[in-house]
Formats: structure tokens, sequence, C-alpha cells
């Protein structure tokens, strides 16, 4: 699809585009109004001057996994079905004791802001932490009600699931969630039909690009794709690969480091993903550490994932597809 080389004036207005790199900090947040200086190579794919947004997003599950066998990392002397596994519900609640509350530290002193995906029983289970999330100026999106298996849901009992999620989240924290990521990236066959019906803006479970676009589900419907990361998540890091925190963060930075050479001439963005419980001592240090390295560069700034979303609709450039292209092997779908 043809880009222009230059945005349209005005594209960006009233976004909320997040702290850039010339003016990063580590001891103090930095100033969400000043704006960095850099004017794009071919051309400008983000508002006010953007080279390449980053977008931070925080699972906040704990208390939503299974009550009985869910993940663990107490791998000896698991306990047979119906048995409750002690340690591991301990594992699961130092996302809302320890993780979460280091993290939102974090970001306060750096300035930046994040999109927090809410588990519906997580926010019942704590309320507290999730008006928290909210009150220091974070997005609260979407995470299913719990870790039920969404892929096979049929479109009522989806939309229900779905609904349920909302309507705690705006009932705890007075934020319409308008975002969305299933539970495993798993949502049915229908999923972007049922989050459209559900008044959504976006969804991140599309994997296909590292930039944002657009899904036309029929000739009346649209619905924004912000998109995931698979390998810049901690889970897929320290519990699928077993990284060690460096390898991690050289994954990271080098991710970052090609995505920013191609920002120059295409609109690109990076994602990192961060699950509360894995929000350890050393694993925060590391995230930190990529922080501060992207903060560096010109141009690079933190977005929330709804500003990604309200930005890439107004775009005169932006991709658009329709959903049979999106997922080509599903048949009967919009092409």
């Amino acid at each position: 699809m043809q880009r222009r080389d230059l945005l349209r004036a005005g594209l960006a207005a009233g976004l909320a585009v997040g702290v850039t790199g010339q003016q990063a900090n580590a001891q103090a947040p930095v100033s969400q109004k000043a704006k960095p200086s850099f004017i794009g190579g071919k051309g400008s794919f983000w508002p006010d001057g953007i080279r390449m947004p980053v977008s931070l997003s925080v699972m906040f599950e704990s208390g939503s996994q299974p009550r009985f066998n869910p993940p663990t990392p107490f791998n000896n002397f698991v306990p047979p079905e119906g048995i409750y596994d002690m340690p591991t519900i301990s594992w699961y609640r130092y996302g809302v004791t320890e993780g979460i509350p280091r993290a939102l530290d974090m970001f306060d002193r750096l300035g930046l802001k994040m999109t927090s995906h809410m588990s519906g029983l997580s926010v019942e289970l704590y309320p507290a932490t999730a008006k928290e999330i909210v009150q220091r100026g974070h997005e609260a999106a979407a995470h299913g009600w719990d870790w039920s298996t969404e892929s096979t849901m049929n479109d009522e009992q989806e939309r229900a699931f779905i609904q349920k999620n909302v309507d705690i989240i705006q009932k705890v924290t007075g934020q319409r969630a308008v975002g969305y990521n299933a539970p495993g990236l798993r949502g049915s066959k229908n999923i972007l039909q049922n989050l459209h019906s559900l008044g959504f803006k976006y969804y991140i479970d599309d994997v296909s690009r590292d930039e944002p676009f657009i899904v036309d589900i029929d000739a009346r419907r649209e619905i924004a794709v912000v998109p995931y990361a698979v390998y810049l998540n901690d889970i897929r890091a320290y519990e699928a690969r077993s990284f060690a925190d460096a390898d991690f963060l050289d994954v990271m930075k080098r991710s970052f480091d090609r995505l920013y050479k191609e920002s120059s001439a295409q609109r690109r963005m990076l994602a990192i993903t961060m699950h509360d419980r894995l929000l350890r001592p050393e694993h925060v240090e590391t995230i930190e550490e990529l922080l501060l390295y992207t903060l560096k560069k010109p141009g690079v700034s933190y977005m929330k994932k709804v500003d990604i979303a309200d930005y890439i609709f107004k775009a005169p450039n932006a991709i658009r597809e329709p959903i049979g292209v999106v997922y080509p092997t599903i048949p009967g779908l919009y092409t």
C-alpha cells in the first residue's frame, strides 16, 4: 500500500503521545508536553515528530488462573487433579503484592504510560490494584473474565465472557475498556465481529505485522489491530525458553534496533509484554534497562494502545485489509 511522504497536519490533535527519548531522565518524570525533534527520513508515519512508538503491556491476571493444575514453576510434587497447589497460588498472588506496584513505580519514575490488559476475575478479587493502575494514568484494557478456553465458545458465550470483563473494569476503575486481548490470544473465529458488536476499537491478538493496521470486517464495519510481539513477552522468554535476563535484554534491544532502522522508511512500532507475576526484581531491572536504552534514541515515544488505535484510524496511509485477507484459511469471510 502506497505511503505519503508527510502526514496531514493536525491528524494527531488531542493524542496523548507519551515521553520522548531526548527528554528522558532516570531520576525524574518527563514532561508529556515537550515535542521530540525528529523529522522523519523518507516520510513521517506518526504524529508530532515521533519516529517510532513503544507500547508497553502489563497483564493483570492474579487470581484468574485455573483453580486446579495451573501452569507452575514448582514442577516437583505437583498435586493431583482436584487438590489445591498452595505455593502456586502464592506465585500468582505475587503479581498484586509486589509485581504491579514495582512496575507502576518504575513507570512513574520514568514518566511512561502503558496499557494493562485486565482479567475480569482479577479486577473483582483485587479492585484496589485495578483502580490504582488507572489512577496513575494508564489504560485499562480487557483480557477476558478468566483463563477459560474462549476459542471454543459460540458467539453468545464469547460476547457474555467479554462483556462481563468490560463491566467489572468500568465499575471498579470508571474506565470503559476499548481494547482486547483474549486469554492466550485465542478468541473464536468470530472474535472480530463479536468485539465490534461490543463497541471495541482494537485488539492485539494479530501477530502478522510490526505496525498497526485496520481490518475491514465487512463493507461497513472496521476494527484496528495494535499488534502483539510474541517473542518480546516475558512468559515466552523466561518460562518457554528459559532465558537468562541478559538473553532477554539482548533480544529486546536487537528487535528495537532493527525496527528503529526501518522506521525511517515505514511505519514501525515495538510492543513489550509483561505479566504481573513475572515482575520480579531482576526482571524489572532488565525491563528498565531496555526502556532507558530506547529513550536515548531521538523520536522514540511511549504510547498507550488506545492512542495508537485512535491515530491509525485517522492516518491517511494506514494499511487496510479485508478480514478474509487477514485470515485467509477461514472460509466465508469478507474479501
